[in-house]
C-alpha cells in the first residue's frame, strides 16, 4: 500500500510539472512545495528527489518536441546552407541551432559553477517564496516597458546572436529555485527585442537542450537507474508520462493565451502562491 501511495503522489507531481513547466510560475518551485506537502520526499534520498525533479521535466520537454515537431524537422531539413536548394546561411537550420547553443552558454556556466550551491541551500519553500515574489515584480516591470513594442522580432527563427546571449544571460536567473526558467527567458526576450510569442517559443526550443542536459547530469550523479528501487523506477516513469500528457495540453493553450492577454496575471498568481507558502510554513506544513 505504501508503494501505491508513493506512485499516486508521483502522478500528482507529474500533473504539477506538466502544468507549470512552461508557465512563468516556476515548475521547480511548485515541485519543491508539493513534494513537501505530499510527503513525497519522506524516506527518499536527496539525490533521488533531485533527479526525479529533473527527469519528469523531460516529459514536459518531450511534449514541446511533439508540438513543435514540424518546425524542428524544418530546421533539420534545412540544416546546411545550399545554393542548389536556394538556402542561405540565415535561412538554415544550422544558424538556428547555433543560436540556441549560444543562448545555453551563460546558463551552463552558472549551473556548473554554482548549481550545487543553490541546490544545497535554496531548495526550500522559504527561498522559493522569495524568488516567486521577486520574479513576479520583475515580470510586471519588464512587461510594462517592453511588451507593447510593435517592431519586435516576431519569430524565434529570426533571433540574432546578440539577442540569444541576452536571453541566455537572463536564463541564469533560473538557477534560483522559484524564479522560473520560462519567466527568466521570456523577460530576457522582451528586453532583447522579441515579441511575447517569439520569446515564449524561443524559450520552448531553448528548454530542449537545457533540460535534457541537466536531467542526464542528475542521472549520472545518482549512479543511474540501477541504484533505484523498483518503486522509485515506476514512480519516475509515471511522473514522466503524466507530465508529458499534461504539458501537451498546457503549452498549446499557453500560446493561445499570450496572443490575447498580458502575462501579469501570472505575476499576481506568483504573489498569491508565495503568500500561501509563507502561511503554510508558519503553520508547520513545510520544513522552513
Amino acid at each position: 500500500m505504501e508503494t501505491v501511495f508513493f506512485i499516486l503522489k508521483s502522478m500528482v507531481l507529474g500533473i504539477v510539472e506538466g502544468v507549470t513547466e512552461f508557465l512563468p510560475v516556476s515548475s521547480t518551485g511548485h515541485l519543491i512545495i508539493f513534494q513537501s506537502f505530499l510527503g513525497f520526499d519522506v524516506g527518499q534520498s536527496k539525490e533521488y528527489i533531485d533527479m526525479y525533479t529533473y527527469v519528469i521535466q523531460l516529459g514536459a520537454i518531450l511534449a514541446v518536441i511533439v508540438l513543435f515537431w514540424k518546425k524542428i524537422m524544418n530546421t533539420l531539413v534545412k540544416l546546411f546552407p545550399s545554393e542548389k536548394r536556394d538556402i542561405s546561411y540565415r535561412e538554415s537550420g544550422l544558424r538556428f541551432w547555433l543560436i540556441i547553443v549560444a543562448a545555453c552558454i551563460p546558463g551552463a556556466i552558472v549551473q556548473l559553477g554554482f548549481g550545487d550551491f543553490f541546490d544545497e541551500y535554496l531548495m526550500n519553500p522559504t527561498a522559493v517564496s522569495i524568488a516567486l515574489v521577486v520574479g513576479g515584480i520583475l515580470m510586471i516591470l519588464i512587461e510594462n516597458k517592453y511588451r507593447k513594442r510593435r517592431n519586435g522580432t516576431k519569430s524565434e527563427l529570426d533571433v540574432t546572436i546578440k539577442q540569444a546571449l541576452i536571453i541566455g544571460a537572463f536564463q541564469c536567473l533560473a538557477v534560483f529555485p522559484g524564479m522560473s526558467r520560462s519567466a527568466s527567458t521570456i523577460m530576457g526576450g522582451w528586453i532583447a527585442g522579441l515579441t511575447t510569442i517569439a520569446a515564449a517559443e524561443f524559450s520552448f526550443f531553448l528548454a530542449i537542450p537545457v533540460m535534457a542536459g541537466m536531467s542526464l547530469l542528475k542521472i549520472v550523479k545518482i549512479g543511474g537507474f540501477a541504484a533505484m528501487t523498483s518503486a522509485q523506477v515506476i514512480s519516475l516513469g509515471v511522473g514522466f508520462l503524466v507530465a508529458f500528457i499534461v504539458a501537451l495540453i498546457v503549452v498549446d493553450r499557453f500560446i493561445a493565451f499570450l496572443k490575447k492577454k498580458p502575462m501579469r496575471i501570472f505575476a499576481v498568481y506568483r504573489f498569491v502562491f508565495a503568500v500561501f507558502v509563507f502561511i503554510a510554513g508558519y503553520l508547520g506544513f513545510f520544513n522552513v
